[in-house]
């Protein structure tokens, strides 16, 4: 008798990194993208993992970084607020 083949549950995991940021700096902390991604891969068997992310020119480095460690990073306009001297780019921005 032959074992039918099961196959794995597809895992994917859709993150907005200013809202992953701001709840990690509020309770204080610093997340390393790098750990943070082997985690969800060895915890939850995430297989594909979109980090949502606005684009601003001077953190090239960054989305490389994050490219390398396996997040498919999905670039998203970017909002200036200017009474708040801020620029806001996440999922939320459009």
């Amino acid at each position: 008798m032959s074992k039918k083949h099961i196959p794995e549950e597809t895992v994917y995991a859709f993150i907005d990194s200013q809202n992953l940021n701001k709840g990690v700096k509020n309770q204080g902390w610093k997340l390393d993208f790098k750990k943070f991604r082997v985690y969800l891969r060895e915890k939850y068997k995430v297989t594909k993992c979109y980090l949502f992310i606005g684009y601003i020119p001077k953190y090239r480095s960054l989305y490389a970084q994050l490219k390398n460690s396996s997040y498919l990073v999905v670039f998203k306009p970017t909002l200036k607020i200017r009474r708040l001297c801020v620029i806001k780019g996440n999922v939320d921005a459009g």
